[in-house]
């Protein structure tokens, strides 16, 4: 019986992959439907799992994997993940047009990706996001706030932390 995707959060998410993962080990002779396939290869991607990802596209039976073109796609994203081809990784999940069922689990996906990167689809790069504006004329970074310089130290001053510290180690 598939399953319905409605998942609010983290929470809603972890349980959808607990009933995928109980309705494949259910599935009459080990063979899950290929919607439980997909949506728990999702998931598992969706949870950053590329171990257990890998592993269900390993017993996916063949027969499954060329008669769905889905999965097909929802793996492709799992590859540009492990190859950290964050460009390949957006352009992916916007190539495809995902099943109800799948997308709002790709939705999330690319949601936990934007929070920490920012990607130029001109440029192929990606770049951590910093807390700042981007002055739009130059394309020059302002930061928020200047960090507070760091006082210097004296010289002799960081020498005897530096004695300290190995006297320390060699008792």
């Amino acid at each position: 019986m598939p399953v319905a995707v409605m998942a609010e959060g983290g929470f809603g998410f972890r349980k959808l992959l607990e009933q995928c993962e109980t309705q494949e080990l259910e599935a009459p002779g080990g063979i899950a439907t290929p919607l439980v396939y997909g949506q728990l290869l999702a998931l598992y991607l969706l949870h950053n799992d590329m171990n257990n990802a890998r592993y269900l596209w390993k017993r996916i039976p063949p027969a499954i994997k060329s008669a769905n073109a889905e999965l097909g796609a929802v793996w492709s994203v799992g590859q540009r993940i492990w190859q950290r081809d964050f460009p390949g990784i957006y352009t992916t999940i916007s190539a495809h047009q995902w099943s109800e069922t799948v997308q709002p689990i790709m939705e999330a996906l690319r949601g936990v990706l934007e929070q920490g990167w920012q990607a130029d689809f001109t440029t192929r790069m990606v770049m951590p996001k910093k807390p700042g504006a981007l002055e739009a004329s130059f394309n020059r970074f302002i930061p928020s706030s200047e960090p507070a310089p760091v006082p210097p130290i004296p010289n002799e001053q960081q020498l005897a932390r530096l004695t300290d510290y190995v006297a320390f180690l060699e008792n």
